[in-house]
């Protein structure tokens, strides 16, 4: 499988180009670096500001968004912009993104927004001028924050699609109707836990009955697989599919092994454990009883294994109920 390619802010644990000539280590980029192809950028050192810098700030009046340099007075607006439409446009291939989190350039939300250049307090919070244009350009793809990516949910989230990306990339350089409609096969479990609407509506196109050429298939499809993973899957979902995908080992399992799965389950519901520990024993059954479609499901191993982590913040864990 081709790695999933990741653009990612360079100060997060690649070059000391922060405001401040600091590098910030984060824990799980250092983990993803043997899963994936980073592709690093500093909007700020790109459009000629120094390391160390002066901070810069986005400045709001009357919905009018400038970005300032206080210090030396600067509106670098201009330039910011002419460097994003000209960077994204080059990038050819991309599966997610993970920016610095608050940034005036590369934050995707919780950047502090002022009213004029002069010292003053914020007056409300919004994206930075290149996080903007990322997640205009890319609208489908994974897009997360060091800080976001903290919360188990939101970390799990996104490796799912993240890793979902690179495999639909892959998949669509392969000019076949075959290998889409074993890509849809082995979704079928995910696409189920996420959006079972688009679920419906992928299973309508791969079907193709009215025999659309290979390249519209394709695009229809892709429009829709994105959109089923627009937000996270409920617990309730993830839940209904677990208890479908025990139902194929029902005559396998002893009454002990059965409840200790549902017991799992009702711990899942209640949020003291992750999903991934309800993949885990599902994964054990796979193995035991040799249960060949379940082991083509990417669900029950939608990214490597090395990549999970139980770890939280403790902040957000209800999301998207």
């Amino acid at each position: 499988m081709m790695k999933p390619s990741v653009l990612v802010s360079k100060c997060l644990g690649f070059a000391a180009c922060r405001y401040n000539g600091v590098t910030i280590f984060n824990n799980f980029i250092e983990n993803l670096k043997p899963h994936v192809k980073y592709i690093t950028v500093c909007p700020e050192v790109e459009i000629g500001l120094g390391v160390p810098r002066e901070p810069v700030r986005v400045i709001s009046n009357k919905g009018d968004l400038r970005l300032m340099q206080p210090a030396t007075k600067r509106d670098i607006t201009q330039g910011m912009h002419d460097f994003c439409s000209d960077f994204l446009a080059s990038l050819k291939h991309i599966d997610g993104c993970l920016l610095k989190s608050r940034s005036p350039s590369c934050g995707i939300k919780d950047v502090k927004m002022y009213p004029r250049m002069e010292k003053s307090t914020s007056i409300g919070k919004g994206s930075g001028f290149f996080g903007a244009a990322v997640v205009h350009h890319f609208s489908q793809i994974p897009i997360e924050d060091e800080g976001r990516i903290t919360n188990f949910r939101i970390r799990e989230h996104f490796l799912t699609k993240l890793f979902a990306s690179a495999k639909f990339r892959e998949m669509s350089t392969i000019n076949y109707m075959r290998s889409l409609v074993q890509f849809h096969t082995e979704n079928k479990f995910l696409l189920m836990a996420y959006n079972q609407k688009e679920l419906k509506i992928l299973g309508q196109i791969v079907a193709n009955r009215e025999q659309h050429p290979l390249n519209e298939i394709v695009q229809n499809y892709r429009e829709h697989f994105f959109k089923a993973f627009a937000t996270l899957p409920r617990y309730t979902s993830n839940i209904n599919v677990l208890t479908h995908a025990m139902g194929y080992f029902k005559k396998h399992l002893s009454h002990r092994e059965k409840n200790f799965f549902l017991d799992s389950l009702e711990k899942y519901r209640k949020r003291k454990i992750p999903l991934s520990v309800n993949l885990g024993i599902i994964n054990s059954w796979i193995i035991r009883f040799g249960e060949d479609y379940l082991s083509h499901q990417t669900y029950f191993s939608p990214y490597p294994e090395t990549l999970v982590e139980i770890t939280d913040t403790g902040k957000g864990k209800v999301l998207q109920e």
